[in-house]
């Protein structure tokens, strides 16, 4: 059989907006045109693909069965576009980088550094974005590349995406907090009750339900700011280790243990990036810098 990107493209809109109509707009295509391409691609294929229920649909056991291998060629098809299309232009003169917020400053200056020696004329943005903005940033070519927590992501993308590896995170608290020294058969029921300061990109990741010990718990936005509330006594948090290499941090606060946590909580980190010629020389350019950081500071 010979399936079209359009049947393809109109079969995957509408198993995932669940309505003609919505599907016909993102597509920016008549409700009937979509509704003939399905027609036919179930007449073609002989399965029926969804169920019609009133203006909404519900895909079929065989559509949810077809999904997942049209969403691949949907993805692929895209891919080759994007790598086809950047094979025509030159150098990227400027580019923009996304990270989350628990990524240290450390990392990004490091990152910075080598860039500028490798490419001194190359202008580098740098953007705090959640995955959701990443992802919508990356397809829309506004963010070039992404430092993620990749902690639920899919496979099934039209993103180069490189895994680092797990970030281990810690229980962080003033040297002068009366946390830093209490017994470690104590310490949980103290965080409970006590003041946990929560890094927001950790709530807008999804990752809330792991790192919230406490009911009393405020949200900060940056990774610094809670270093720096942390350090007036004002709380506890849980953060990157790779913060200790700070000797700002080394002197301020102090990494505590608890019985009930004997594992570090960790992340998965992984580059995102759309596929293009232009930035694979980049790309291997900011790798080479965040494994080589994270290396030194084992």
């Amino acid at each position: 059989m010979n399936f079209s990107l359009e049947q393809l493209r109109s079969f995957v809109a509408v198993y995932e907006q669940r309505s003609f109509s919505k599907a016909a707009v993102k597509l920016e295509k008549h409700r009937t045109t979509i509704g003939q391409v399905i027609t036919n691609l179930e007449d073609q294929v002989a399965v029926q693909l969804f169920e019609r229920i009133g203006r909404s649909v519900e895909p079929t056991t065989d559509g949810t069965l077809l999904y997942h291998y049209a969403k691949q060629a949907v993805e692929q098809a895209h891919t080759f576009d994007q790598v086809a299309l950047s094979l025509s232009y030159g150098q990227l003169e400027s580019i923009n980088i996304a990270y989350c917020s628990f990524i240290p400053h450390s990392v990004l200056a490091h990152i910075r550094k080598n860039l500028q020696v490798q490419f001194p004329l190359m202008k580098v943005n740098f953007f705090v974005r959640t995955k959701e903005e990443v992802e919508d940033g990356i397809k829309d070519g506004t963010i070039h590349f992404a430092i993620v927590n990749s902690y639920k992501s899919i496979a099934i993308k039209s993103i180069d995406a490189t895994f680092f590896r797990n970030v281990r995170f810690s229980i962080f608290v003033s040297r002068n907090d009366p946390l830093a020294s209490l017994p470690s058969d104590l310490t949980f029921g103290a965080l409970r009750s006590g003041r946990q300061l929560v890094l927001a990109s950790l709530i807008e990741d999804d990752i809330a339900e792991k790192v919230i010990l406490s009911a009393e718990y405020e949200v900060i936005d940056q990774l610094s700011l809670i270093i720096k509330f942390l350090q007036q006594g004002l709380g506890w948090s849980i953060l990157p280790q790779v913060i200790k290499s700070s000797e700002y941090v080394s002197e301020n606060l102090v990494e505590i243990t608890c019985d009930e946590m004997r594992e570090h909580f960790q992340i998965p980190i992984a580059l995102w990036c759309k596929p293009s010629k232009q930035s694979q020389v980049i790309k291997k350019s900011i790798i080479d810098s965040i494994f080589d950081f994270l290396e030194n500071t084992k």
